[in-house]
């Protein structure tokens, strides 16, 4: 079953305005109607270091959840964060952004990889007792700006890290949109293989020229869970000086239909959402 996640927290972190919580909570709740699996809604992280987000916990109170099928994830950075999302029943996933390039790891999170590890352990243990999911990142999955090691290998050492700890859903993030269809078809198929039991999904960022034959390549590699953003709003600030957007979900949408896959969307909220965009990203 094809899983799309989509991503208005992605969306909107980057911006320099602040979207009133107003606009949000009305934009967040158009999407909880369309039918997504999971809706990646906010973050709760430092508000100096993303200050798009230090609304989240007031758009959570405010989101409608009653006659939708889909799923929150909150993204986290730190323990902190991590403490006070699961205290929140809505909450179904904690997304934690688990970088392969040391640089990136202390620019986005502030701490060294050994010690996200140590965090991810702590976070393993709080989801089970608390009934939540765990959803890691697995950013700079495709290589990275800052000349660190990256290779196949290295991906599949920190992914036995990580499902060693109980990680059971890793998303491979093209943080800064330097992936091609050569290397998600040489990295993808590897890992789904040698970890089976791992739900696996792709993060990719594009400029708006090279969408399709990424996602095409995930899809013809057995890819059946795609986080992307309406109209292919945002990027991470932390990752560098020029945001790379995300992939488009009406494109994708588009594509997977076109494979004769049936995503069982309401097109008449997605409409709704679509419109309602442009008093959001303005």
């Amino acid at each position: 079953m094809i899983k799309l996640i989509e991503c208005p927290r992605d969306a909107m972190q980057g911006l320099s305005h602040f979207i009133p919580t107003e606009i949000k909570v009305k934009y967040i709740n158009l999407l909880l109607q369309v039918g997504f699996d999971t809706i990646d809604f906010g973050s709760f992280v430092s508000a100096k270091a993303i200050p798009q987000m230090r609304d989240t916990l007031a758009v959570l109170d405010r989101l409608d959840l009653s006659s939708s099928s889909s799923r929150l994830l909150a993204i986290v950075a730190n323990l902190r964060g991590v403490q006070e999302a699961i205290q929140h029943e809505a909450i179904t996933y904690l997304g934690f952004p688990f970088s392969v390039s040391e640089t990136f790891q202390q620019r986005n999170t502030n701490s060294t990889i050994a010690q996200s590890l140590v965090m991810v352990e702590e976070m393993m243990e709080l989801c089970n007792k608390y009934g939540k999911t765990a959803v890691v990142y697995l950013s700079m999955g495709f290589g990275n700006p800052y000349d660190d090691p990256w290779n196949v290998e290295l991906l599949a050492h920190w992914t036995t890290q990580l499902v060693e700890l109980g990680v059971q859903i890793l998303a491979l993030a093209d943080t800064i949109g330097v992936s091609t269809p050569a290397k998600i078809r040489a990295i993808f198929p590897p890992l789904v293989k040698q970890f089976p039991q791992v739900e696996f999904g792709v993060h990719l960022h594009s400029a708006i020229d090279t969408w399709k034959e990424k996602i095409e390549a995930a899809y013809q590699s057995g890819c059946k869970r795609f986080d992307s953003a309406l109209k292919g709003y945002g990027g991470c600030p932390m990752a560098d000086d020029k945001l790379v957007g995300n992939i488009a979900t009406e494109h994708v949408i588009r594509y997977l239909e076109s494979q004769g896959e049936d995503l069982k969307l309401n097109q008449i909220k997605w409409q709704e959402a679509m419109e309602f965009s442009s008093e959001v990203f303005i």
